[in-house]
């Protein structure tokens, strides 16, 4: 049984070929010499490709060439660390935190309170008694909600790989206001995003600034950023973003699914407060998590309060890069072709055993063209597969021819 079995599966595996991709995408810009190469993946791909990119095929002269497909790594926010030896000293709060190895740099601080400003002095060392500290700098923190200009409570550090962190607070905070804080985990460089939507079209309705969005099917989304106006040059407004999916039913009519919903806040501050310099922005937020696999519409609403409604420059939808790599031979022709729905995703040993390359070419796609040998895959369904219909038509005739027979034979006994 289990040998059958593989040799259905093996049996129903589709071979990739040219003719039966409707897209095509020719590479340019290969290197010289032999290199490990990448491309940025574009909104395109992603909406004229199978979910998850699963036919996407890379042919090199016609034969087809292993490719790894890399993503570009969000942050990730680890565990709260503990506030240790916390307490008072000359007026500050002061209190040490034992940091994970590896290098990190943005560090929030978990505090309680509300409605402050204060000056943080960091220090640096590679034991808990601080013996021997490297001062890291002083940063600002600030909370105004009464203001409603927000809150910010993170400290900009530099790359770091300190054991241990020590802290000395100076302003109107108590030791109970500490309850530790949260390490941001990010890449050595800021993350590389692709806008895969974007407007200026915006609505006003009441309080709330309106944007919609329309999106086709599989174009994955990781942030909705904001690109606001030189005024106000202050502002903190609360931001809800909607998701709903447009599914289409066997009927060929659309419904929209029960709709996925986030929450965030944009916050731009630069303003000097008792001595204190502060330049703070926060212009974008997540979306809500979402299937990949139907069209969606967004509605990103600004509730700007009893404020006068924010301008905005443009409303982008972006997601994180993600690029196709692989070993690009000089000279050779590359072109990228997707658009069959009977493949599933490669398997490539290439993708298996990826390194990424730091020193990596780059190249680009050339715009999105039809496939000029494109046909569709013959049927290879049976016939009853293509024609249900006939085999519900023919079953309700044996079933008439049984009933006729039936009802015949019992008349002929009532008969006799």
């Amino acid at each position: 049984m289990k040998i059958r079995s593989v040799a259905f599966l093996l049996a129903t595996v589709v071979s990739a070929d040219i003719q039966y991709f409707q897209y095509e995408r020719p590479i340019v810009g290969i290197p010289s010499e032999p290199s490990q190469t990448c491309l940025a993946l574009d909104a395109t791909i992603y909406a004229h490709s199978r979910p998850l990119l699963s036919d996407l095929r890379l042919y090199r002269d016609g034969k087809e060439t292993p490719y790894a497909i890399r993503v570009a790594a969000p942050a990730t926010a680890a565990a709260n660390i503990a506030a240790l030896n916390l307490g008072e000293r000359n007026g500050h709060v002061v209190f040490d935190a034992a940091m994970p190895q590896g290098s990190y740099d943005d560090v929030e601080l978990n505090l309680a309170a509300h409605d402050f400003i204060a000056t943080v002095e960091v220090f640096g060392s590679q034991s808990q008694t601080g013996d021997v500290q490297t001062k890291i700098g002083p940063f600002t923190i600030f909370d105004f909600t009464r203001e409603k200009l927000g809150r910010s409570t993170i400290v900009h550090l530099p790359e770091s790989d300190f054991l241990y962190l020590h802290f000395r607070i100076d302003g109107p905070l108590k030791p109970e206001d500490v309850s530790g804080l949260s390490l941001s985990r990010t890449a050595k460089t800021n993350l590389p995003y692709v806008t895969v939507a974007e407007t200026s079209q915006v609505t006003q309705k009441n309080h709330e600034t309106l944007i919609e969005f329309s999106l086709p099917a599989n174009v994955p989304v990781d942030r909705v950023q904001f690109v606001a106006q030189a005024e106000p040059v202050n502002f903190s407004r609360n931001v809800t973003v909607i998701v709903t999916q447009q599914k289409t039913g066997q009927n060929g009519q659309r419904a929209e699914s029960e709709p996925s919903t986030s929450y965030g806040s944009i916050l731009r501050l630069h303003s000097t407060r008792n001595g204190h310099r502060i330049d703070e922005e926060h212009l974008s937020v997540d979306p809500p998590v979402t299937a990949i696999g139907d069209p969606t519409k967004w509605l990103v609403k600004v509730d700007n309060g009893d404020d006068p409604p924010l301008s905005f420059q443009s409303v982008r939808l972006q997601m994180l890069e993600r690029t196709l790599c692989f070993d690009a031979t000089p000279g050779a022709n590359y072109t990228l072709y997707y658009g069959d729905p009977a493949l599933s995703a490669p398997r490539y040993d290439y993708a298996t055993l990826f390194t990424p390359d730091e020193k990596a070419a780059r190249a680009t796609f050339d715009s999105e063209k039809n496939n000029p040998d494109y046909k569709s895959r013959p049927d290879t369904r049976s016939f009853t597969e293509r024609h249900p219909a006939l085999l519900w038509i023919a079953l309700v005739l044996v079933v008439v021819l049984l009933g006729g027979i039936a009802l015949r034979s019992a008349t002929h006994v009532s008969t006799e």
